[in-house]
């Protein structure tokens, strides 16, 4: 089964004491590709050099809600530079966060629409961070939406909801929540997604599935939120792990 993880955060402290060995063997194991993400100002090297060091690392840069109150003056420039780079392939994750609130809300939306003004500006995908906030979410969507096109990064909406990021051109990412007990609401929306929109993540090292919840995450663990997946879809694993695969491709010109 190859697989592309298209939400992942490598760079992160978690991965500093085995990071190389991790991901080599991962690719030695059914991941095809993964998007690499840099949240801050402060990641986008990192993520860089993954890119360069391993040929099916890709990355997405963008400036978090959770930083959005915390950018130096030269952060646009900065993100520009980032997004230049050869293996850059999405402006994310941007969005709204309204259960920390760790930037004020206001703040968070002018940093919101200014990036994706950027991302459309550049051609680019985004991929979006929204949680407790979809209302403010995809009225700003609504408004910005020529020219839109990427991802509903961690879904956790309803089935209504994600229909309507597609219409906006969205794709919906599903990881580890949907093998959790809890998740009936978002199993609806995982059979109301067309097989032409549907991506798989892992947000790593965070959002583990069962049964390894409490474990740090990677993306060796993306085959078992493609089980579920295909299990609530009847679906086979090996199909659904293929069409996202496919999805990943289109949406962000990566190769298997």
């Amino acid at each position: 089964m190859k697989y592309i993880d298209t939400h992942a955060h490598l760079n992160a402290p978690a991965f500093d004491g085995d990071r190389d060995e991790l991901i080599e063997a991962l690719f030695g194991a059914g991941m095809a590709a993964a998007v690499d993400i840099g949240c801050d100002e402060g990641e986008f090297e990192l993520s860089r050099r993954l890119s360069e060091k391993y040929p099916k690392i890709y990355s997405a840069y963008g400036i978090h809600p959770h930083y959005a109150a915390r950018v130096s003056p030269e952060w646009e420039g900065r993100l520009r530079r980032a997004l230049s780079h050869e293996k850059a392939v999405a402006l994310g994750e941007i969005g709204l966060d309204y259960h920390y609130d760790f930037s004020p809300r206001d703040v968070q939306r002018a940093m919101f629409i200014r990036q994706l003004q950027l991302a459309r500006e550049l051609d680019l995908p985004v991929a979006l961070h929204i949680r407790e906030a979809f209302g403010d979410c995809m009225d700003i969507l609504r408004r910005h939406s020529e020219g839109l096109r990427g991802v509903m990064h961690c879904f956790s909406g309803s089935a209504e909801i994600a229909k309507e990021c597609i219409s906006l051109n969205l794709h919906i990412a599903f990881g580890g929540a949907v093998t959790f007990k809890n998740a009936n609401k978002l199993l609806d929306a995982v059979r109301a997604v067309p097989d032409d929109m549907l991506l798989v993540e892992t947000d790593c090292p965070y959002m583990t599935p069962a049964p390894h919840r409490g474990e740090r995450n990677h993306p060796g663990r993306i085959p078992l939120v493609i089980e579920r997946i295909a299990e609530v879809r009847g679906d086979s694993p090996e199909r659904i792990a293929e069409l996202t695969a496919n999805n990943a491709r289109d949406l962000f010109g990566i190769g298997l």
